[in-house]
C-alpha cells in the first residue's frame, strides 16, 4: 500500500514565493542651497558633481511592513575651482508590505531590493528639483544597491576584530 500526500499537505510543503508591494514612498526632508546664485557667481560654469549614497531600512509596528531610505548629497563644483555652485540633501523613503521573506533575508532584501524599487522616483525628483533650481536637470546614473550592500558587509566585518578563542 502507497502513502499518498493530498494536495493541501503539498501544497503546504512548498515555499511560498516572497511578496512585496508598495504601500508609499515620500520626501522625509530636503534641502535644496543654489550656492551658485546667491553669490552672484558667473554663469559660464563646468560643474563637477559627488554624489554620496547612504540606505537606512527599520520595521514598522504594522505586521509585514518596512521603511527603506535613500539619503542622497549631492555637491556640485565648479571644474578646476573650488566654487560650490548647488547642494542637494535628500531623504526619500518608501513603505513597503513584505512577506514570506526569511528572517536571515530580510536585511539584504531591504537594503537592495527595496531600493532598486523606489530609485526611478527619486531620480526624477533630483532631475525636477535640479532643473526648477536653476542648473541643467541632474539625471542620476544607476545605483548598484547589491554591490554597495556587499561593500558595507565587507567593510564592517573588517572593522570587527577577530574573536579570541575561550
Amino acid at each position: 500500500m502507497t502513502e499518498g500526500i493530498s494536495m493541501a499537505e503539498e501544497a503546504a510543503a512548498q515555499p511560498t514565493a516572497p511578496t512585496m508591494r508598495v504601500l508609499g514612498q515620500f520626501i522625509r526632508d530636503m534641502s535644496f542651497e543654489n550656492i551658485m546664485a546667491q553669490k552672484g557667481a558667473p554663469t559660464d560654469v563646468q560643474p563637477d558633481v559627488q554624489v554620496q549614497v547612504n540606505l537606512d531600512a527599520k520595521k514598522r509596528p504594522a505586521d509585514h511592513q518596512f521603511e527603506s531610505a535613500i539619503k542622497l548629497n549631492i555637491t556640485s563644483k565648479n571644474k578646476g575651482g573650488d566654487q560650490t555652485l548647488f547642494v542637494l540633501e535628500l531623504d526619500y523613503v518608501g513603505i513597503f508590505h513584505i512577506e514570506n521573506v526569511p528572517d536571515d533575508q530580510i536585511h539584504p532584501f531591504l537594503l537592495i531590493e527595496c531600493p532598486r524599487m523606489i530609485f526611478p522616483f527619486l531620480r526624477r525628483v533630483v532631475s525636477d528639483i535640479t532643473r526648477d533650481g536653476g542648473f541643467p536637470p541632474l539625471n542620476l546614473e544607476n545605483i548598484d544597491f547589491m554591490s554597495m550592500y556587499r561593500n558595507e558587509v565587507a567593510r564592517r566585518q573588517a572593522e570587527t576584530p577577530p574573536k579570541a578563542d575561550a
